[in-house]
């Protein structure tokens, strides 16, 4: 033992001992020889250290206990680990980035990122990934298995880290915080995508167009504009959208939802964006002015519209006969004359119409809201034609 001399060799491998006992446990290994039995189950052992260790899930005994915690454990090289916690010892050291892990199992899997490993497979398609976690909770995908519940509400998923997120909400916890200034979310990688906006990077860039975006789901809903899928499909009508915020926007159509609302006069809108237009009704904002006469609007797309009356131009095609026009409205409106489909129902009374502005406006019958106003008198009306004509009895 001083010498350093190992004279017991193993004829199966490389391993070399200094006492005979030593190699006749060793061999087990290649013989699968294990002599050792418990009387309590049907678990054996190749050793006596390993039977006694094994025969402690039995009576319960935990001899290593943390004095930091109430934490105890069957052996003391599960304790050593534990210890770490407190510690924050992490002697297991990547030697390919700077990554360091308390455990050395930890440090094996973490190699897999370097080498690419991928050991555990799916049966059912070609998936494999470097734990046998993560293809557990991937084979969730194939059975629809989401054993993790919230407490809540009904939401289930098939992971534990999803609910933890998913909690957030109940909670309104946003431990992810922004040191550029005052935003916070729920997950990482949500505060990931919002640096973006601080360093201008846009690393998902269309192959179709030079459009680019912080997000990969930015870019699937770009997509669309060229494919033109629409995979949010609504069960009342047979409109479908290419987003699910603007699905939701319109499902505020059937159930008359309107939760944003002005301040100012009782208007009140399915959608956020629907606000902010009508809020420059009252500043008089403008912003967007043509280049090509006096006119300006409240929005972009207004504007697009409008220099169409100058440039001649009617993008939109009626696939059924030879109408063009310089509007997707106008074109949706058409193609009712040769469908008669009338979408929009009034949940008041059996009045239905093509489009959803003359839905607006026959709501209001019903509500008795008179949102424009006249700045010379007291006269309000639904309509802002109704209010332009009443402006011509002040001028004359």
């Amino acid at each position: 033992t001083h010498s350093g001399e190992k004279p017991y060799k193993c004829c199966e491998c490389n391993y070399s001992c200094t006492q005979s006992g030593q190699l006749k446990r060793h061999t087990r290994v290649h013989t699968g020889e294990k002599p050792y039995k418990c009387s309590e189950c049907s678990h054996s052992s190749r050793t006596s250290v390993q039977l006694k260790l094994h025969q402690r899930t039995h009576s319960g005994e935990k001899p290593y206990k943390c004095s930091e915690c109430n934490y105890s454990s069957i052996t003391s090289s599960a304790f050593k680990e534990h210890m770490r916690k407190h510690s924050g010892e992490k002697p297991f050291k990547c030697n390919e980035c700077n990554y360091s892990f308390a455990r050395s199992e930890h440090l094996k899997v973490h190699m897999r990122i370097h080498s690419g490993e991928k050991p555990y497979k799916c049966c059912e398609c070609n998936y494999s990934s470097n734990t046998f976690g993560l293809l557990k909770e991937h084979m969730r995908t194939h059975t629809g298995e989401k054993p993790y519940k919230c407490s809540e509400c009904k939401f289930t998923c098939s992971q534990s880290g999803h609910l933890g997120v998913h909690m957030r909400i109940h909670s309104g916890e946003k431990p992810h915080k922004c040191t550029e200034c005052n935003y916070s979310c729920k997950t990482p990688g949500d505060l990931k995508v919002h640096m973006r906006t601080h360093s201008g990077e846009k690393p998902f860039i269309c192959n179709e167009c030079n459009y680019s975006c912080v997000s990969s789901s930015r870019l699937k809903v770009h997509m669309r504009t060229h494919s033109s899928e629409k995979p949010y499909k609504c069960s009342e009508c047979n409109c479908s959208s290419k987003t699910l915020s603007a699905f939701k926007v319109h499902l505020r159509t059937h159930t008359g939802e309107k939760p944003f609302k002005c301040k100012e006069c009782n208007f009140s809108s399915n959608a956020s964006s629907s606000l902010k237009l009508h809020m420059r009704t009252h500043s008089g904002e403008k912003p967007f002015k043509c280049n090509e006469c006096n006119y300006s609007c409240v929005t972009s797309s207004r504007l697009k519209v409008h220099m169409r009356t100058h440039s001649g131009e009617k993008p939109y095609k009626c696939n059924e006969c030879s109408y063009t026009c310089a509007r997707s409205s106008c074109l949706v409106i058409h193609k009712l004359t040769h469908t008669g489909l009338m979408p929009y129902k009034c949940s008041e009374c059996n009045y239905r119409c093509a489009q959803l502005g003359n839905l607006r406006l026959h709501m209001r019958k019903h509500t008795g809201e008179k949102p424009y106003k006249c700045n010379e008198c007291s006269y309000t009306c639904a309509q802002s034609s109704y209010l332009k004509t009443h402006k011509l009895t002040h001028t004359g």
